[in-house]
């Protein structure tokens, strides 16, 4: 195990307060936010809160060897103004305008830092070991197993604890003493004992060398036993592809995530295998020229992978997901290169090459999760160029671009250009196409609430301001002055409600009783279409008697909302009658005949 000493009694105490510490500060953000306390009150004040909360002092608890280390403090000096400035970044992106949606930049911002923060560790404990950045291989591996399992294990014990806690709290319950359940349910007291549970799981990581120890092996061993099955399945897979084809795996939408877990999957089994490299083989012969076979294939699955991208970009462009999906497919590549090198080089023992490999790419880890969250590999830059150069040079026609991708999951940048389309060719010269981009940006997300755009405010919700909005559809007459008030009031719930919706009123007589029958449908509430028909109930009133939910099919949603609106304002609806009526039963209610293996 990399830890030689054991922990002082300072460091140990040090670890549990740290992440109590976390704990408290976790608890300040939530009760500055629902209080409007700076820097709590701005989403990008809680970005940076909560990334600098959760990062910096889970590498300190890991890392801490001596409080009295000058590189200690150092390290964690330096990992605070990085994290820092990326999570600045982050939260600016997040925050570029109403209704983007923050998760579709904060998701993989966290998921990134976390993995090249976990990465660079290793590194950095050796650094504080040995004093320089030359770390030897045994040292890396070392902490960095040791890191995985002192998370897991940090992980494990604060669940048992709240499981320990919960059947505390149950069992007085049934006594009637509540007090320890509800004084569990405290946010206070939430935060403080996960913090204290979560330091102890770590300080237990870290001193148990022995629990720690059996755990690797353990797991060792069970990935020793998988890695000539997995070599022989990889190995099997490419020998079936002359027979197959290319073709099944371009119909699958989820190759390239296959073919990259195929890949990861060996890369860490191998890892397992060789440990620190000072090991003896644990295979016979035969067995390692599998292992080997399955590892010189490796290229083959990483160039597969890529091509599989590399269709789909091609097709469609780039988006941020796709950018986050080929960086990782470039790691993988370099990986499954390094190790295909390290089996036809046959130098320093069985495997004994993988492990510059593994050095070089850990730093490109570590690189590319910083580049993606600056200006230089910024996803969502990179996406936004890529689908307005398809719109400008006619890849994409205004019909098929996605405006809902654009306005609400592509950040600031997408912000940015959504307003930017106002002055395209494309939206500019149609009247129809410039009041559904007006539409999709007065919606605060892709569910419909009104956004305030340029200052301004969403419409009140009252007759007059409904009958300036609804669109009478072509042969459609104006209903009762009750109907507008009613719609005011709420008829229908769903219906023309929000200031972005787009209102088209239709009134056919649907029930063939000689009366129109007020038939309102709502685009513009996210994806789809909502329609209600109207009628007088027992008592004259107006009420929502039938919907109708309407899905794009087969097309992008805007080309198939131009279609159905053109319909709709055309007065293209008609009644058609059901070839096998409803039955009623004795006094029972009228039932619906469905055809046989239809639910």
């Amino acid at each position: 195990m990399p830890t030689a000493a054991p922990l002082p009694r300072d460091e140990r105490a040090f670890i549990v307060l740290l992440a109590v510490l976390q704990g408290g500060l976790m608890y300040l953000a939530q009760k500055g936010h629902a209080g409007g306390w700076w820097p709590f009150a701005a989403l990008s004040g809680r970005v940076c809160w909560y990334t600098l909360v959760l990062a910096v002092p889970t590498m300190m608890a890991l890392s801490v060897v001596r409080l009295r280390d000058a590189r200690f403090w150092q390290q964690a000096a330096g990992a605070t103004v990085v994290v820092g400035a990326l999570a600045a970044w982050a939260a600016r992106q997040a925050t570029g305008g109403p209704g983007v949606q923050a998760g579709s930049v904060l998701a993989p911002f966290g998921a990134s830092v976390a993995v090249g923060l976990f990465v660079a560790l290793p590194w950095l404990q050796c650094r504080l070991a040995h004093g320089h950045w030359r770390a030897p291989y045994a040292c890396l591996f070392g902490h960095a197993w040791q890191n995985t399992l002192t998370l897991a294990l940090a992980a494990l014990f604060t669940g048992i604890c709240w499981l320990v806690l919960w059947l505390w709290g149950a069992l007085f319950a049934l006594v009637k003493i509540d007090f320890f359940r509800e004084l569990f349910r405290e946010d206070a007291f939430v935060y403080l004992a996960t913090g204290a549970m979560a330091g102890l799981g770590v300080l237990i990581g870290r001193t148990q060398d022995r629990a720690v120890m059996v755990a690797r092996q353990v797991l060792f061993a069970i990935f020793t036993g998988l890695l000539p099955l997995l070599a022989f399945i990889a190995v099997l897979f490419v020998a079936s592809l002359p027979f197959t084809g290319l073709e099944p795996l371009w119909d699958m939408r989820s190759a390239a995530a296959t073919l990259v877990t195929v890949v990861a999957l060996l890369v860490a089994f191998a890892n397992s295998v060789l440990q620190d490299g000072t090991g003896a083989r644990p295979y016979p012969a035969w067995l390692c020229r599998l292992v080997d076979a399955g590892l010189a294939l490796l290229p083959v699955y990483a160039l597969l992978a890529l091509y599989a991208l590399w269709l789909r970009i091609d097709q469609h462009g780039w988006t941020a997901d796709r950018v986050w999906a080929v960086l990782l497919a470039v790691v993988v590549a370099g990986y499954a290169s390094g190790y295909a090198w390290a089996v036809l080089r046959r130098r320093d023992g069985w495997l004994g090459p993988i492990r510059p490999v593994n050095r070089v790419m850990s730093l490109v880890v570590v690189a590319l999760a910083v580049l993606a969250n600056t200006p230089v590999l910024d996803p969502h830059r990179i996406g936004v160029s890529s689908q307005l150069q398809r719109l400008a040079d006619g890849r994409t026609s205004p019909e098929d671009f996605d405006l809902e991708w654009l306005r609400h999951d592509s950040g600031r940048a997408g912000w940015e250009a959504t307003l930017a389309l106002r002055g395209h060719p494309a939206w500019a010269g149609d009247r129809e196409r410039l009041a559904e981009l007006e539409r999709v940006i007065a919606r605060e997300n892709r569910w419909g609430e009104p956004a305030a755009v340029d200052g301004g405010k969403p419409t009140a919700r009252d007759a007059e301001a409904l009958r300036v909005q609804v669109q009478l559809a072509e042969g459609a007459l104006s209903p009762d002055e009750d109907w507008w008030v009613a719609l005011a009031d709420g008829l229908g719930d769903r219906n023309c409600r929000r200031a972005s919706d787009d209102c088209i009123l239709l009134t056919p007589d649907l029930d063939g009783d000689g009366a129109r029958d007020p038939l309102l449908c709502t685009l513009g509430n996210g994806h789809g279409a909502h329609c209600v028909i109207h009628a007088r109930d027992a008592d004259g009133a107006w009420a929502a008697v039938a919907t109708l939910d309407l899905w794009p099919q087969g097309t992008s949603e805007q080309a198939w909302r131009r279609t159905l609106r053109r319909d709709l304002l055309d007065g293209r609806v008609q009644a058609v009658p059901r070839s096998w009526p409803d039955l009623r039963i004795g006094d029972g209610e009228p039932r619906r005949l469905e055809r046989p293996g239809q639910p």
